[in-house]
């Protein structure tokens, strides 16, 4: 009897060592780039953000130590659907372990669940809603860049102090633009402003002369634009045809890009004030990594901040596989591992990624300079105000999210 649970144990400790040494070995990774490639956000992601996934790999020099890691890429096409259909066929049939970018909240909230059904990693960079690491997180899924609380939290408080105290939103309708001016309302209210009113769009319009007729017999001093890509860089193109700044109202870009702003021209976008992340010309880092960027893009353009988000949250992604020895293809586990480690990169520095998902670094307030302030090529913004990670995020004492231990 001894030698036989002898016997058993010793092939228990082999089948256990056998399988540490299986997951130690493996060293193969597959990102799946879900974007708009050829809508009114291809600009903000697209293809930028699967050169940045490349820039990633390479600068990860995982494959230099063995590792095989390899990025494709689809086009949602702005479409739910689209998107869950593409994100289920790449985790089943393609192995993909980690889709990125997934710009569009109503496609990033739909994947958010099939990833999680199929224990894989969505790193968001390029949807907004604040609902990814609130009411609907999941252990799954880490948001990088920004969001619509954050976003508002910086902008609309910026601008009510600066006496724009009365509001009326054009909204994008679907997801992203509900959730952009729920969370503005909210911190406008906060600061003392009020909201006149607000008139929804269809995504991807071309004709905003109604919505905008709208906003100017409002009256409010502030109109507040919870669109994004080419409809915001329309609305601000037609705004100034209507004459809106000029009659004494403001603009503010709830969430606008330097892809945007390079589409207005400096002539049009000056003064506009509006909340990112990430910007170029921040610092020595931001210019290097930016650079290389920029001298590999067809068009070279600098990258945005959801590009740039790309190649930051898979270095931090491969820094987790690589503390744990290799991959386990196991989606929550590598997450919980990713949370471990505080982040460290050179395009949002210092920082940590907290329970519900949500990686926080600081938030810049920008203004668009004027022609004449302008130095050369995509230099086009100037910093008015920087707002400290742990407060530029939803507080996690008001966080609706189940993996937040109250």
């Amino acid at each position: 009897m001894k030698n036989t649970i002898s016997a058993l144990m010793l092939s228990t400790a082999l089948m256990i060592g056998a399988g540490t040494s299986a997951f130690a070995q493996d060293k193969t990774v597959k990102i799946g780039n879900l974007t708009d490639m050829s809508g009114l956000y291809a600009d903000v992601g697209g293809p930028g953000s699967t050169l940045a996934a490349q820039m990633a790999i390479e600068d990860s020099g995982l494959t230099k130590k063995g590792w095989k890691v390899d990025v494709i890429a689809a086009d949602h096409q702005n479409k739910p659907d689209v998107g869950t259909t593409t994100t289920r066929q790449w985790i089943d049939v393609e192995k993909v372990d980690v889709v990125v970018d997934v710009l569009n909240s109503g496609v990033a909230l739909a994947v958010k669940n099939v990833v999680t059904e199929k224990n894989a990693i969505m790193i968001n960079s390029g949807a907004a809603s604040s609902d990814l690491t609130n009411a609907q997180c999941s252990p799954n899924v880490v948001h990088w860049v920004y969001d619509t609380y954050m976003l508002a939290n910086s902008t609309g408080n910026a601008l009510v102090k600066a006496g724009g105290d009365s509001w009326f939103f054009l909204t994008a309708d679907y997801a992203f633009g509900a959730a952009l001016e729920r969370d503005t309302t909210a911190a406008v209210t906060k600061a003392g402003g009020k909201i006149l009113g607000s008139v929804k769009h269809p995504l991807n319009s071309s004709d905003f002369s109604s919505f905008l007729l709208q906003a100017q017999a409002s009256k409010a001093k502030i109109v507040g634009l919870a669109n994004a890509g080419g409809d915001t860089t329309n609305s601000i193109k037609q705004a100034a045809e209507f004459g809106i700044v000029k009659g004494g109202q403001r603009l503010a870009g709830l969430l606008m890009f330097i892809s945007d702003v390079n589409s207005l021209g400096l002539n049009v976008a000056q003064g506009l004030n509006f909340t990112e992340t990430f910007y170029w010309d921040l610092n020595d880092q931001t210019r290097a990594f930016s650079k290389r960027f920029s001298e590999r893009m067809k068009n070279k353009q600098m990258p945005t901040m959801v590009q740039a988000g790309v190649y930051s949250g898979l270095m931090h992604y491969f820094k987790a596989l690589e503390a744990m020895g290799g991959n386990p293809h196991d989606g929550a586990k590598v997450v919980a591992k990713m949370k471990e480690i505080k982040t460290d990169d050179p395009l949002f520095g210092k920082g940590e990624i907290q329970p519900n998902g949500r990686k926080i670094h600081p938030a810049y307030l920008f203004e668009v300079k004027k022609p004449s302030e302008s130095k050369g090529p995509w230099d086009y913004y100037k910093l008015v105000g920087t707002t400290p990670a742990e407060q530029a995020f939803r507080p996690l004492s008001e966080s609706a999210c189940s993996l937040v231990k109250k």
